[in-house]
């Protein structure tokens, strides 16, 4: 399978290349350019924690390891409080105990969890109007409730049993549990938590890159024990090359896919743009998001809902597991495309009204 999908990737990069070369008549080889574009900003939310992940895992081992390990969890699964792409499969893969736990904590629960904690939830609440967040909340809480689907998917996928999954994410689900409640009791307060907290985030990764690229230049060691900036960019340029490739395929799959969605739009009672923002949002949240204020009310939820779990899963997520455990490709698009369309599933049959209030 995962030979397949590099085949597929690969013919995106033909595809891109051949239309820019050709004038960008199709439009392929705008998404060609626009993955090559994505190399500075993938590098300015990887880089600084990739150097970091070996510090990092050396003082958060001292409390997490012994946590962990008391409640029988690998501490390999505290990796998944980060998004896969903002250093969540480093710090998975340098406290793991187990390869194969630290595998599906670093690249399917951080792809789903750790992306919803740092990024969907903080960027989206962020982004909408503050009439839409109610029915934002709503879908983010219904996307929380499905979760567990693709993360069992992804952790069989990987090579876990079904009750080593679920075990094993024992801390990630009482996490959930808690952000489900506090966006139900005190949605306001829990997104100024979760904007914090991604700041926090980013300025540890500003503090990495700044200290690795001072190093590499003048070689001043200012944080010991940090890896080398140079692996940090392999690892950078693998995810642009694989970006050459998906953002066309995912543009062809947009258009393909779009009449028949459009279709089932209509079953539904959605809006054209609410299913539009589905396909949008499998490449990436913020355009998604964007496009909310022209949604229906049950289309906002619906895409909310959908963005827990499938979100970037044609772009960064799958340029990031495509260039670094290529092998893990296919569970990690099992998961996200099972937990996406789970919770859209259950946003389709209950209602919201024009608060967000379901019913």
């Amino acid at each position: 399978m995962n030979r397949i999908l590099m085949i597929i990737l690969s013919a995106g990069v033909v595809l891109g290349g051949v239309d820019r070369v050709f004038g960008n008549r199709r439009g392929y080889g705008a998404k060609f350019e626009e993955g090559f574009g994505f190399l500075g900003p993938v590098a300015l939310s990887m880089a600084g924690m990739i150097c970091l992940a070996p510090v990092l895992s050396g003082v958060l081992g001292r409390v997490v390891v012994p946590f962990y390990q008391m409640i029988g969890v690998d501490p390999g699964m505290f990796g998944s409080m980060l998004a896969i792409d903002m250093g969540g499969y480093q710090l998975a893969m340098e406290l793991a105990q187990d390869p194969v736990v630290g595998s599906y904590a670093g690249i399917v629960a951080a792809s789903v969890f750790g992306c919803t904690m740092v990024f969907t939830i903080p960027v989206g609440m962020g982004m909408v109007a503050p009439k839409d967040r109610p029915h934002f909340a709503k879908g983010m809480m219904l996307g929380i409730v499905t979760m567990p689907v693709g993360l069992s998917v992804g952790g069989l996928l990987t090579g876990l049993s079904l009750w080593e999954c679920l075990y094993q994410n024992l801390p990630v689900l009482a996490l959930a549990f808690l952000i489900l409640l506090g966006l139900w009791k005190m949605p306001e307060r829990m997104i100024g938590g979760f904007c914090m907290f991604a700041k926090g985030i980013r300025c540890v990764i500003t503090v990495g890159l700044v200290a690795a690229a001072v190093e590499y230049l003048c070689g001043l060691q200012l944080i010991p024990g940090m890896a080398p900036i140079g692996e940090a960019m392999e690892a950078v340029s693998g995810v642009g090359i694989v970006m050459l490739g998906s953002l066309p395929v995912a543009e062809f799959l947009r258009r393909i896919l779009k009449r028949p969605f459009l279709a089932v739009g209509e079953r539904l009672g959605m809006n054209d743009t609410a299913m539009t923002g589905l396909l949008v949002g499998a490449v990436s949240a913020i355009p998604a998001i964007a496009m909310f204020g022209e949604m229906d009310d049950r289309g906002k939820v619906a895409n909310a809902a959908f963005l827990v779990s499938a979100t970037s899963m044609l772009a960064a997520h799958m340029g990031f597991t495509a260039g670094t455990r290529p092998e893990l490709l296919g569970a990690m698009l099992c998961a996200k495309i099972c937990g996406g369309l789970s919770a859209f599933a259950l946003a389709s049959v209950i209602k919201a009204d024009g608060k967000g209030a379901l019913q």
